[in-house]
């Protein structure tokens, strides 16, 4: 294989490696670029050295994700139901009450405000115009309120406003003053609905992949073999009328007539171009902050949770989690919990270690589930906004102003330079969904390009 190509991916995620599967399937002659020593991008499977595997990544698929269901059946590979029998939990700080369904119980002040709330969120989303948000109606003032606002005009009572608080980080991976009421917005309908993002059964947490999220990715890197190239960190991308140079940090570079960029954009915008990108695209950069996530995971002999009728689902209004979830492999053993520490939350653990994150989150763990939660066999967790080849996660996130102003430019091809990844995508934007959806989209751009 030799340095000139007919088209370059930068990225073995999702979404540059379905960019390329699509490409080479086309007869093209294609290679992907990876900083990482991995594939899979946030699809992080860790084995563990008794055996099993955690998912320290992205681990769900859900309904109308028809291209990753898809996939996992071309793949051969296999999934099973996200466990959520039982009863969950919805910590307070100075209560815990148990809850079936999706909203917790809360007094009917409380209850009527959350969902007066979910349904104004609901019913304006279905006006958003997904391929061209800046021109949804009354756009401008969308973009130029932050959710935050929305919020402080719906609602007063204090317990209503924390669980949608932590459900809404949940979702996005940021407080509700980061981003515009458009962007929550369009997330929610490139989701499907808020119900769908926040639901487990029926909802975006439906499904988890038997053996976990990077084989899958892996599989589907295998018949591109050697042309792979992992640990190649792209400083800079040149073009001419004659194609395209990319030039790594270590020295070498590689040439061919286009290239796929699919990664986040705000790493994206760490590149070197030349000539420079175009003033809208580059700007559009600086406003795409990726979400702020440290996974957790607890593992213990048993789920022993589930003997006391617990789903291992829980909603926390206070301390380092702001949600938890059985993530318990399909035999059913060991027992895992996952708590999601978004936001602000994370945050302020991000100068810890840890193991001196450790304790904190046990201690949430046991007040949802008992004393028996502060002692597992192994606590591991992973913060995304340490990965240097990630800077956050899930998905990178349109600041106050972003989509009216600079929208136009997050998936327009900049010559022969073309974007993929899942921010990339006008379907389930920030899951692996959009993010395979988004490499074909790029692929296809490729090849009508010629």
């Amino acid at each position: 294989m030799n340095g000139r190509h007919d088209v370059l991916v930068v990225g073995a995620g999702f979404s540059g490696l379905s960019a390329a599967r699509a490409l080479l399937d086309a007869g093209r002659d294609v290679v992907v670029v990876e900083a990482r020593d991995r594939v899979g991008g946030r699809a992080y499977t860790e084995r563990l050295p008794e055996g099993g595997y955690v998912d320290l990544g992205g681990q769900w698929i859900g309904p109308t994700q028809d291209a990753m269901k898809a996939l996992v059946r071309e793949l051969g590979a296999e999934t099973f139901p996200t466990f959520a029998e039982g009863r969950h939990v919805l910590a307070l700080t100075k209560k815990r009450a148990l809850y079936r369904g999706t909203i917790p119980k809360l007094s009917p002040l409380a209850l009527f405000e959350l969902g007066r709330t979910m349904f104004a969120l609901e019913r304006m989303a279905k006006k958003v115009d997904l391929a061209r948000p800046w021109e949804t109606p009354d756009a401008r003032r969308l973009d130029s309120t932050t959710l935050a606002t929305f919020l402080d005009a719906k609602m007063r009572t204090r317990a209503a406003r924390a669980v949608i608080d932590a459900g809404l980080e949940t979702v996005f991976a940021c407080t509700a003053g980061e981003i515009s009421l458009l962007h929550a917005l369009f997330y929610i309908k490139s989701g499907t609905s808020l119900e769908c993002l926040i639901s487990t059964e029926g909802g975006a947490q439906e499904e988890r992949v038997v053996g976990g999220m990077q084989p899958l990715a892996e599989a589907l890197a295998a018949p591109l073999g050697e042309r792979v190239l992992l640990g190649h960190v792209v400083r800079a991308i040149e073009q001419d009328a004659r194609g395209v140079t990319v030039r790594f940090t270590d020295g070498r570079t590689r040439e061919a007539s286009r290239v796929i960029v699919a990664i986040p954009p705000t790493l994206a915008g760490r590149i070197e171009y030349s000539p420079s990108l175009p003033a809208r695209r580059d700007q559009l950069t600086q406003r795409m902050p990726m979400g702020t996530v440290i996974k957790t995971i607890a593992i213990y002999e048993r789920p022993f949770w589930r003997e006391r009728g617990l789903s291992g689902q829980a909603v926390f209004e206070d301390g380092p989690v702001q949600v938890s979830f059985d993530t318990t492999p399909k035999g059913g053993a060991p027992g895992m919990l996952v708590g999601f520490c978004l936001a602000d939350r994370a945050r302020a653990l991000l100068d810890r270690t840890t193991e001196e994150r450790a304790p904190l989150v046990l201690e949430s763990f046991a007040r949802a589930f008992g004393d028996e939660a502060r002692r597992p066999l192994r606590y591991l967790d992973h913060s995304w906004a340490e990965e240097p080849f990630s800077r956050g996660c899930y998905v990178g996130l349109l600041s106050p102003g972003a989509w009216t102003g600079y929208g136009a430019a997050l998936a327009a091809p900049c010559g022969r330079i073309h974007w993929a990844g899942t921010e990339t995508s006008t379907r389930w934007n920030g899951y692996f969904e959009g993010a395979v959806l988004a490499g074909r989209r790029a692929a296809a751009e490729v090849l009508e390009a010629g």
